[in-house]
């Protein structure tokens, strides 16, 4: 599970999430993307999910890259336990998405087995999200 190896701080506050991404939000590794429309957290679990959806179809050809990473601690409360006495302990990680945000992106396979892997690997995740080619890429039929 993808989750960071050392944070400078255990606990972190919510946070807001207003706007579009203005960052990660155009392919850079490969020919074709997953893109997301709406505001979530992606937990590392989801991630991970997604990733083998994607790896399992594509029958490990061609290659992936994973654009975003779960770096935002989430704490919880035991249960039954009174209010007040602090912050809980840090349960898991998210990644917090923003519409535009390029999740997934793969290079190697032909277009329609990317576009169903891709498929697959968004029905693992919390939102909606689009299918996305690279501008100048061409698909040779050799």
């Amino acid at each position: 599970m993808l989750q960071p190896k050392k944070t400078k701080y255990r606990r972190q506050q919510k946070g807001r999430m207003k706007g579009n991404s203005y960052r990660g939000h155009e392919i850079a590794f490969g020919s074709f993307a997953l893109k997301t429309l709406e505001n979530a957290w992606i937990t590392g679990r989801q991630i991970e999910a997604a990733r083998q959806a994607l790896t399992r179809f594509m029958k490990r050809e061609g290659q992936i890259w994973i654009r975003i990473f779960p770096d935002k601690p989430v704490t919880k409360k035991p249960a039954e336990v009174r209010m007040g006495k602090g912050k809980g302990a840090p349960e898991y990680f998210v990644a917090p998405i923003t519409p535009g945000r390029i999740i997934f992106e793969a290079e190697g396979v032909p277009l329609e087995v990317a576009k169903e892997a891709m498929r697959l690997a968004a029905q693992k995740l919390p939102v909606a999200t689009k299918f996305v080619v690279r501008r100048d890429y061409v698909e040779d039929n050799s």
